[in-house]
């Protein structure tokens, strides 16, 4: 039997890693007058759906997805998190 789950990915700029477009909306939030906001990093948001006979088989597949395809691991950190969203019965 194989399970459906909704995977939500977070990839962020390493910190030592100069974020040019956290930057820009830094200084036009200062020049909004939120001078309150110390600090913007830019990331990307996520979503996939994934089936996998297990959760364990599913996290593996999606650490090798985010390692290859949707992040640069040179630059970038990224998490996710994984969320059974129904059985399927006889799928392949």
């Amino acid at each position: 039997m194989s399970i459906k789950y909704q995977a939500k990915i977070f990839v962020t700029l390493r910190p030592s890693v100069l974020d040019p477009a956290g930057v820009a909306v830094q200084s036009g939030l200062k020049q909004m007058e939120y001078n309150n906001v110390e600090q913007v990093r830019i990331g990307k948001y996520i979503e996939l759906t994934i089936t996998s006979d297990s959760e364990n088989a599913a996290r593996q597949d999606l650490d090798k997805i985010c390692h290859e395809m949707l992040a640069n691991p040179v630059i970038e950190n990224y998490r996710f998190d994984l969320i059974e969203v129904e059985s399927v019965i006889g799928a392949v």
